[in-house]
């Protein structure tokens, strides 16, 4: 047997205000982009901002739905509206935050597993890693270089081969 360790680094900043300012523009537009969250069943609302290599910058929010599985993550819901919009242009980073009906969103906001690898797919597509800005409603908030610090064992093309 062999024992291997995962270890990453990220940066943790006591709020937005210490962010560099596009980073804290991205930010923003996560939050507003809550505004378009459709969320009536688990009332937590969150946003997305995908930031591409040409500047543009695209939103997205949770869409839930009855059918549970039929609803789609802001993460995705913005990755994806870039994809479509822009082809061939990569994502150089995105920004996510949320609020909840329900009590206050004061921790960083992680997108969850199957945007993990959503993300991934978009990082191994353009082969770069895209910058990961995670706020909650205030508080702290923390930046990744990259998804192999949140989905170290990505699922990879290599895998889909003999």
């Amino acid at each position: 047997m062999k024992q291997i360790t995962h270890s990453f680094d990220y940066q943790v900043f006591d709020s937005v205000h210490e962010l560099q300012s596009a980073d804290g523009e991205l930010l923003e537009k996560a939050k507003n982009a809550i505004a378009g969250s459709y969320a009536p069943y688990s009332r937590y609302h969150v946003g997305a901002a995908v930031k591409l290599a040409n500047g543009e910058i695209i939103t997205g929010s949770n869409q839930e739905n009855m059918s549970f599985p039929a609803g789609l993550c802001a993460e995705r819901v913005a990755v994806f509206a870039a994809s479509s919009n822009f082809p061939g242009v990569p994502v150089a980073s995105i920004a996510i935050s949320a609020i909840s009906d329900e009590f206050e969103v004061c921790e960083p906001v992680p997108p969850c597993g199957m945007c993990r690898q959503a993300i991934v797919e978009y990082e191994m597509k353009y082969n770069n890693k895209i910058r990961i800005i995670l706020g909650g409603h205030s508080g702290k908030v923390f930046v990744f270089q990259g998804m192999s610090s949140l989905l170290p064992l990505a699922f990879h093309e290599e895998g889909l081969t003999k």
